[in-house]
Parts: C-alpha cells; structure tokens; sequence
C-alpha cells in the first residue's frame, strides 16, 4: 500500500524560507511522478511543481523562481524548499504521486497535507 507523509511545514515569517518533505512508502520514488499542490482558505486547488520519474522538473510561472523541487531516491522522499516567503504562500501544502498516465491534476495518490503559514 503506497503512503505520502509530509513533514515540515508550520509558521514561518515572510522572507524566509521552508522545505517540506514528503516520504513515500510501499514503493519506489522513481516509479512515480511526484508533484506538489497547495490549497489555501477560499480558494482552489493549485499545481505548484512536480519531478518526473527521470527528474525533469516542472513549475508554473507563479512559483518559478521561489520554489525548488528535489528527489532523494535513497531516502525515497521529495522535498519542496519554498524561499522568499510570502503571506500568499499561507496554504496546505499536499505531496502526490502518479505511476498511472494521468496527467500532473489527477495523481494516484495523495498525501494527508501539511500546513505552512508565513506571518507578515
């Protein structure tokens, strides 16, 4: 049974910088296409970045810049650093992950979400 649980989120002061985790269980990481998603109060869902299974990495122009996505297949966990912190970046943050060929906005599965709120 594959499980994502992320780690590292809480309350940061704008500026600064975070990085979650996300380790996977039950298979490998590299099997997958593991994305990130936010979602803050009142609004939807948004894609904020993903790694291919041969570590090809995508962002949208929203986050380019500021967030930088990584995979550790040794430790079998992807980890979003976010810098430049901004109260817009308040949100829970999910890890997911595709083995299917569904495209980035329907993965397999998804993590539980972790929360991340920066402070003015």
């Amino acid at each position: 049974q594959v499980q994502l649980v992320e780690s590292g989120g809480g309350l940061v002061q704008a500026g600064g910088s975070l990085r979650l985790s996300c380790e996977v269980s039950g298979r490998t990481i590299s099997s997958f296409r593991m994305g990130w998603f936010r979602q803050a109060p009142g609004k939807e869902r948004e894609f904020v970045g993903g790694i291919s299974r041969i570590g090809l990495l995508y962002y949208p122009d929203s986050v380019k810049g500021r967030f930088t996505i990584s995979r550790d297949d040794a430790k079998n966990t992807v980890n979003l650093q976010i810098a430049s912190l901004k109260p817009e970046d308040t949100a829970l943050y999910y890890c997911t992950a595709t083995a299917s060929a569904n495209d980035w906005y329907s993965p397999d599965y998804w993590g539980q979400g972790i929360q991340v709120t920066v402070s003015s």
